[in-house]
This record gives structure tokens, sequence and C-alpha cells, in this order.
């Protein structure tokens, strides 16, 4: 009977790594599954533009898996079962369960609503394809009505910084108010902080710091101090979560939900589960947990996918880097903000910023789709068979 190897979720995480599981592990012991709600490979770090009105052309994802023998199953995952190694899905049959021997958890993230009123009736989000599409349409109807309209957008991390300059260059018509929780930009170093405040100037997008929303409404915001702020389309960019599922499931994690791991993204509850990405609490090398990002995904994604190669072929593990450079934001097309980290995760002086960061950006959007497609780019073309009994002691990591 070959191996099962079950792939929940084919974002940058979970996409990469069954492509790299696939054309490494041969056809004849392995069977892979890849189980994604949607049939495209969403690029989450180009939502904000799809939002914004740019076309972005999907990838489709039996494109990305053409030849590789992968089986896509586009269901949606409503449980796991580690005891009885079963996924239960739901899908337009009825779904059912999919037995597995290796499970990949990639189910990533989506929008922390915080327990804030308001958020899951009123407001728009860029966390998913179908929300960005959704917040699309709002602003096109808010364009069409020839006067204008107000667009908030509340939390000013990556996600928010970037949906303000976006949907602010993009549509000009449109008033964009950036609500920060503390100061704008406070993780950067001084002189990006400069150059993300001369951005939103020259955008026009306000920027409202150290204010908390409490309440969300259909045409305005509530705030802790008593400001109530107008808004024709708000938009809540306010941290990201993880389902539900990992924890439901019995599987170790943390109060947040990520399931726990060991340095080869391995559970350490369930020793045939493997969590990569978003939904893996995996300590980085400089000792502290990576960062919810579509780096940490890849750095998680290889180092799983060599993990299990090794322990199902019986050969030796290395460990892979863990790490965490820093950020890249785009501040619309034609300006951006690159800001590296020193290993206590804090902003070095220096930075890189305008039409240079923009490049490097979108050079970055453009390798992580390419990886996609290409997972084994640079690795030896030999599809390896399994050793005669693997199983889940043997053999451990080196470095």
């Amino acid at each position: 009977m070959k191996h099962r190897i079950v792939v929940l979720g084919a974002g940058y995480a979970g996409a990469y790594a069954a492509g790299n599981l696939a054309r490494r592990l041969s056809p004849a012991d392995t069977e892979i599954t890849v189980v994604n709600a949607e049939p495209d490979f969403v690029e989450r770090l180009r939502l904000h533009q799809i939002a914004a009105g740019q076309e972005i052309e999907a990838q489709k994802l039996a494109d990305v898996f053409a030849g590789t023998g992968i089986r896509l199953r586009l269901a949606r995952v409503t449980a796991v079962d580690p005891e009885r190694h079963v996924v239960t899905v739901a899908d337009a049959d009825g779904g059912g369960e999919l037995a597995y021997d290796t499970l990949f958890y990639a189910l990533g993230s989506h929008v922390a609503h915080h327990g804030v009123p308001g958020v899951a009736e009123h407001a728009f989000d860029v966390a998913g394809r179908p929300s960005a599409l959704r917040l699309r349409e709002r602003l096109d109807s808010l364009e069409a009505r020839g006067g204008g309209g107000s667009v908030l957008v509340v939390g000013d991390g990556l996600t928010g910084i970037e949906t303000a300059t976006e949907i602010a260059e993009s549509r000009p018509g449109l008033s964009v108010t950036l609500v920060a929780r503390g100061e704008l930009g406070a993780r950067l170093s001084a002189g990006a902080r400069n150059h993300l405040r001369q951005a939103c100037d020259r955008l026009d997008v306000t920027v409202v710091e150290h204010t908390v929303v409490e309440a969300v409404e259909a045409t305005r915001v509530l705030c802790a101090d008593g400001t109530v702020l107008a808004s024709d389309a708000t938009v809540w960019t306010a941290g990201f979560a993880v389902s539900p599922i990992a924890a439901a499931s019995g599987l170790e994690v943390t109060e947040n939900g990520r399931i726990v791991v060991d340095r080869t993204m391995r559970s350490v509850s369930h020793p045939n589960v493997y969590a990569v990405g978003d939904s893996a609490h995996a300590i980085g090398d400089n000792g502290r947990p990576l960062p919810m990002s579509c780096a940490s995904a890849g750095y998680t994604g290889r180092q799983a996918a060599d993990a299990v190669v090794g322990r199902l072929t019986g050969r030796r593990i290395a460990n892979g880097k863990l790490v965490y450079l820093g950020n890249h934001i785009s501040l619309g097309r034609q300006d951006g903000i690159l800001q590296m980290v020193d290993d206590a995760a804090q902003a070095k002086p220096k930075y890189v910023g305008g039409r240079k960061a923009a490049r490097i950006k979108a050079g970055i959007l453009t390798v992580s789709l390419w990886a996609t497609s290409h997972p084994t780019f640079g690795l030896p073309k030999r599809k390896r068979r399994l050793a005669a009994a693997p199983n889940a002691s043997a053999p451990k990591a080196v470095a």
C-alpha cells in the first residue's frame, strides 16, 4: 500500500511543499493529495492590489501541479482526527473523510476580529481573494456615485499600510484614512518612518494615530476616546488568526491555536503531522517564534519537506535556515520600503526606499510565484524510494 500524504491548504507553504514532495518521492511508493477550498493559487501578498482594482491573473492549481501526479481535492477542511489519521472535508458533493499516513497542515490564517462588535457584519478585509473582490466591488460602487467616498483602513501593520496606500494611489477620487493603534510605522527605523509619512502625505492618506477602534458600524467606526470616524467602506487589517481546527483536533497548540512543532516542523504531540506557514508555532534561529509571513511560509515549507523526505527514505535531515530578515512594504506601484531587522527582530538603522524598494518587492513577488511551480529548482532530479518501514521515530534531524 502506498504511503498517503495529505496536504491541507495550497498557499505559499502548502503548494510549495506539495510540489517539492511530489518531485522528490517516487510515485511507486507515495500518493499525495492536496485539499484546497479554491481552484486557484492565491497570491496573498497581492490581494490589496486586487482590492484596489488591479487585474491580477490567478494561476490555476491544476496547472501548478500539472505533471506531478498530485491529486487536487477542491474542498473545505472541517475537522482533523490525528488519532484515527483522517481529515473531514466538505465539498459540493457533500464531502467525506480522507485517510493519511503523513499530514501536512498548511491552512494558513484569516483576518482576526478580536471580538470587536460589528467587524464581521460591516467591515471588509483583504485576507482572501473573495473578500478582496468584495471590497473592490464596494470601491467601484463608491466611485460610480461620482461624489467620491471615504475609506477607513483600521490597522497599521504591513497589510494596513499597503492597503491604504494602494487604494489611495489607484483611486485618487476616494478619501483614505489609516487608523493606527500607536505611532505609524512604530516597528520601522526612524528613516523608514519618515519615508512612510511622506508617502502618506504624497498620496493624501490621512493618518489617525494612537486610536483604538471599539466598534464598527455600517457608515462609521466608534473609537475608545469617543471619536467617531465616518466611513463608506471600513477595511479591517488589525491582525490575523488561525483556524480553530487544530486546537479542536487535540494537536498541541499555543494559546492562539498555532500548532507547536519541533525544529523540523513536526508536531510535538503527533509525529506524523507537520505544520507549516502561519499554522505553525516554529522557533526561528534567533530563538524567537517566526512571525506570520510569506517568508516564514517559505522557510518552514522547505524544512518540513526535507524532513518528510528524509524520514520516509531513511536519509539524514539537514536543518535549513529559519530566519526572519525583514519587511518589504509596497506603497503603491512606484514606492516602497525594505526594512531589515536584527536577531532581536528590531529594525536596523538603514533601509531602502522609493523605486528601488518597489522593484525589490516586485522581484520578491515574482520569485515567490515562480518557486511555487518550481519547488525543486537546484535540487537533484532523482525521485527517491521509501525505506522498507518508514516510521515516526527515525532518523533524527542533524544540523
